[in-house]
């Protein structure tokens, strides 16, 4: 897998305050990429980096393997902060005066990114008319406009309903589907496990993890089981072997073992030998919320 954007040793400050301390990652073609940490961890500070919109006071970065090229530029689409959309205008309209303020795109090309972000029905309709979640698909609609390979995206669903949120949502996947490979930088935890392939977990300026979600979310088994007879059950799991820790988690017993070594299959046959059928039997990864606590409390 070739890498789009390369980061090695960026900082930055502001005065006495540490943004970023040497932070250094990569992130592949064709991934969903999110920043996540707290307020204040320098995720938006590394995007205004990216752009171009703000200078580290050290390290560098490369766009397509090269370093402070221009006109790689071009191929980054970005939404950092909501366009100044005119209210009393349509979306056609709107997208109009980007795209001939911007250069990017043509004119042409308005129906079909409308189309991406599923407005072309409503693009006649006054800008006013629209929800929030409609108003933040026609700025990344904008963000599309010239047919970019990344798209760079600064809290995509903040203030959005449990709607819009799904809407955006299913417009990362559906643009990742497409081969575009999306940067983005959020606190929203779930919504970042859910569309996200990478992540790069950040605090007060500190690059605490980064790599494959499922590499970094998973540092062991854990092991859900239970059983008509809850009591029964975890106490002829005291003689099973291999795992670490164990605990009561609602009407499941959660069996935690070292990464790679749970068994299923031979956890079932032995509570089958024991006299004990089990009605609930899976693993289970940690959420990325119990990660990012960890990392962040620490």
């Amino acid at each position: 897998m070739q890498t789009v954007l390369s980061i090695h040793n960026i900082s930055k400050n502001y005065g006495p305050i540490q943004a970023l301390n040497n932070v250094s990652f990569d992130v592949p073609e064709g991934s969903v990429f999110g920043i996540l940490g707290p307020n204040g961890s320098g995720k938006t500070t590394m995007l205004s980096i990216i752009l171009d919109i703000l200078k580290p006071r050290t390290g560098t970065f490369s766009w397509f393997g090269v370093e402070g090229s221009p006109d790689s530029r071009k191929k980054i689409g970005s939404l950092l902060e909501t366009p100044n959309f005119y209210h009393y205008l349509s979306a056609v309209d709107n997208l109009n005066i980007t795209q001939a303020i911007s250069g990017r795109g043509t004119p042409a090309d308005i129906d079909a990114t409308l189309e991406i972000v599923n407005l072309l029905q409503r693009k006649k309709s006054k800008f006013s008319t629209y929800s929030l979640g409609m108003k933040q698909r026609l700025a990344i609609g904008a963000a599309l406009l010239g047919t970019p390979r990344v798209l760079v995206l600064d809290e995509p669903t903040n203030g959005l309903d449990p709607v819009g949120i799904a809407e955006i949502r299913d417009l990362i996947k559906k643009l990742a589907a497409q081969g575009i490979t999306i940067i983005m930088a959020s606190h929203l935890l779930d919504e970042v496990e859910k569309v996200c392939t990478h992540v790069a977990i950040l605090k007060k300026g500190n690059l605490l993890t980064a790599g494959a979600v499922d590499e970094v979310l998973t540092n062991e088994d854990i092991v859900e089981i239970s059983a008509a007879d809850l009591n029964n059950l975890e106490n002829i799991l005291h003689d099973f072997s291999g795992y670490t820790s164990r605990k009561i988690e609602g009407n499941h017993v959660q069996l935690f073992f070292p990464i790679g070594t749970a068994k299923l299959e031979d956890l079932n046959r032995f509570c089958f030998e024991k006299g004990v059928t089990v009605n609930h039997l899976t693993i289970k990864r940690k959420s990325l919320e119990t990660k990012f606590l960890e990392l962040t409390n620490n």
